[in-house]
């Protein structure tokens, strides 16, 4: 049975069945492949499975499509590259492989959350720190249960755990929420914790959920909302949240049994995460490149994980994103794109060996990609395309992706050796036959 978002779709009535990622591997054609799965096909729980649902994060490619071509092109012990690694989805699964990653991003909240995914950890000891802190917050910020009304105030222990003059955090959170959350700041930084990365992804996700805005709009509210509203997303009227130890324990749990399901599918292969600026950031030796670059004028990557920047004090470089929504998408606009995006790929290529792949989804609604692989001088091998389903957010249109497989073509030192061996050859031949 299709849904009614499937069944306004052609792509889901072709015959061949979606492609099974486990089945892949280097001999399968790419024409054989079908990447329109359907919600039967893949459910939500497979493409948001253990840490890739870690914090959410607007905008990234689902585990299974990176999973594809990392078993077409790349064989364990190799290295891949993602230039954009964002949320991490690349490094996750290449390390499953048991291929080396390499991560790159300018957004300080992104390369956190890769870090938090992708370490290695002592389960016990992880389970002690998170519990053991929320044991801490709860001591010093519950005095009793039930909903509070918005404003009022249930005080704690200790005051100077919840001081802040940031007006960020005064505006977007209720007086005890925000006591919660930054009593729980006070202990991470404050307690001799192995595995703070992860509480601090912790402390984001509850944080997110805790703002004063409505259930229906978590990625870009645009004001506080402070009075009970008809909830879209429930159906009936729901009351601005005023507290965040229900998510911080709801979280904390979840964030165990996920890091838990990883582990068991966790490999030595090397996870390597750099805050730095793609375009201009020289790149190691690496076998190939799998990434999803930011669309052109669609998602601001920084303001979608404001309150993350304000409660960690992280270090917002949001002037250095490529595409960025507040940029626009104006012909200006897409030009410097296309310069920008062509920058990072010619830095890749120089890191990669000829007949490497750079493998890259996009969805190329400008038709932009043509002209950026002209610019930086790939052979184009393959263009796929594929239908989003159950994409992230409330949306009336549909969601279209090009997944563009291009190929580093040999240079010239590489060609000149071809000609060499295959005059060495033909000798050889002529010589065993006595002329």
């Amino acid at each position: 049975m299709l849904t009614n978002e499937e069944k306004r779709v052609l792509f889901y009535a072709a015959d061949a069945p979606p492609t099974v990622p486990g089945e892949v591997t280097p001999d399968t054609p790419l024409e054989s492949l079908n990447l329109n799965w359907r919600e039967r096909d893949l459910p939500e729980s497979q493409r948001t499975k253990h840490v890739h649902r870690l914090h959410p994060y607007l905008g990234k490619f689902i585990p299974q499509l990176v999973e594809i071509f990392l078993r077409k092109y790349f064989r364990p012990g190799q290295t891949v590259l993602d230039p954009f690694c964002g949320s991490g989805t690349t490094l996750v699964q290449a390390n499953e492989l048991g291929i080396h990653a390499l991560g790159y991003d300018v957004s300080a909240f992104n390369v956190l959350l890769c870090r938090a995914k992708t370490a290695q950890y002592d389960y016990p000891r992880l389970r002690k720190e998170v519990l053991g802190i929320l044991e801490r917050v709860r001591a010093s910020t519950q005095r009793q249960s039930g909903q509070l009304s918005l404003w009022e105030d249930r005080g704690i222990y200790d005051t100077s755990l919840s001081e802040t003059d940031n007006a960020y955090l005064r505006l977007w959170f209720a007086p005890q929420a925000l006591r919660e959350l930054l009593a729980y700041r006070h202990w991470i930084d404050a307690g001799e914790y192995e595995y703070k990365d992860l509480l601090r992804i912790i402390l984001s996700r509850s944080a997110r959920s805790a703002r004063l805005t409505t259930h229906f709009d978590l990625d870009f509210p645009k004001k506080p909302q402070t009075e009970p509203y008809y909830c879209y997303k429930h159906s009936r009227i729901c009351q601005p949240t005023t507290e965040a130890f229900k998510f911080l324990h709801r979280y904390s749990l979840d964030t165990l049994r996920r890091v838990r399901e990883f582990s068991a599918l966790r490999t030595d292969a090397r996870v390597t995460i750099v805050h730095a600026d793609s375009r201009t950031s020289d790149f190691p030796p690496v076998d190939g490149v799998i990434t999803s670059p930011p669309y052109v004028g669609l998602i601001d990557y920084h303001e979608q994980h404001a309150y993350a920047y304000h409660l960690l004090g992280l270090a917002d470089e949001r002037v250095k994103e490529i595409g960025a929504a507040s940029n626009g998408s104006s012909q200006r606009a897409k030009k410097q794109y296309q310069q920008d995006i062509a920058e990072v790929f010619r830095r890749c290529l120089a890191a990669m060996p000829s007949g490497g792949r750079l493998v890259v989804v996009a969805g190329d609604r400008d038709n932009l990609y043509g002209e950026i692989a002209a610019m930086v001088g790939v052979e184009v091998e393959a263009i796929l395309q594929r239908h989003v389903n159950r994409r992230t957010g409330r949306r009336a249109s549909e969601f279209y992706e090009s997944v563009f497989i291009w190929r580093k073509p040999a240079e010239p030192l590489d060609i000149y050796r071809e000609v060499g061996r295959e005059r060495g050859k033909y000798i050889v031949d002529a010589l065993a036959f006595g002329f």
